[in-house]
């Protein structure tokens, strides 16, 4: 299993030991030039990909419980092309069309160009944050008597909903899918040097699936602050964290701790 080992039981001298696998709690990356490729080869290091974590549709007839009246609303915001995917299947099976002069929020330009498989951009009020919420807070500002539609997970940090609170800007939430561990039990004979985790979520997979989990030699990597706290709240000793000054991601954050391990 995924190195099958007990809370707290981390050994203080497996920094001494080479990582040689890395497991990614991610999904494969659908391009070649993924960083952790060049990480592989230049390290001569094993690293595989598995999603800890799935995101499964919040069904229509549930989503109406909630009595969300997504036309009474004038801008929406997206966080993740997630987001985008399941609010446009809520309102295709809500028989919705959106109206030209919606507004749309978008967390990034990789999200935003993702909203053309479902809208012409050219044709709509776009509005794009840098790269995180709080860029996209700066554009909200400029829009405060926009009744805002804030589409998301069941798990979602808490950033947006209490940004357009303190400012009183209107805004309904939508819990249009759920975030929820995946079945790991394909893991059980596959033990690793390092595991990287991108979301307290993924914390919660490991030890759902592998309850008897124990540190021992594996480095665990975490990005985030949230997902650090999470690695510590649950016993575990984060050797590697991201993003830092010197390592924005994960990939150089683990690079970083490679180097390191070699100049001891």
């Amino acid at each position: 299993m995924v190195e099958s080992k007990a809370k707290g039981s981390a050994n203080p001298e497996r920094h001494k030991v080479p990582i040689k696998s890395i497991l990614v709690t991610q999904p494969q990356p659908t391009t070649d030039n993924s960083p952790y490729v060049t990480i592989a080869e230049k390290y001569g290091i094993k690293v595989d990909f598995r999603a800890f974590i799935e995101v499964e549709p919040v069904p229509f007839k549930e989503f109406r419980k909630d009595k969300v009246d997504i036309l009474s609303h004038t801008a929406v915001i997206f966080t993740s092309r997630n987001a985008v995917d399941h609010f446009f299947r809520i309102c295709q099976e809500n028989k919705i069309e959106m109206p030209a002069d919606m507004k749309y929020f978008c967390i990034s330009d990789q999200t935003a160009y993702y909203l053309q498989k479902y809208i012409v951009l050219r044709k709509r009020k776009l509005f794009v944050g840098e790269k995180t919420a709080k860029d996209l807070f700066e554009v909200i500002k400029k829009h405060k008597n926009e009744k805002f539609l804030f589409p998301c997970s069941n798990i979602r940090k808490d950033d947006i909903p209490a940004f357009m609170e303190a400012n009183k800007i209107k805004f309904t939430e939508a819990i249009i899918y759920k975030t929820v561990p995946a079945d790991l039990s394909d893991l059980d004979d596959v033990t690793y040097d390092c595991l990287a985790f991108f979301s307290p979520s993924g914390i919660t997979s490991l030890f759902m699936n592998f309850p008897d989990f124990k540190q021992n030699n594996t480095r665990i990597a975490a990005f985030g602050p949230t997902t650090a706290k999470a690695v510590r709240d649950a016993g575990l000793e984060l050797d590697i964290e991201a993003p830092m000054p010197n390592a924005p991601s994960m990939t150089g954050a683990i690079e970083v701790y490679i180097q390191n391990q070699k100049q001891k």
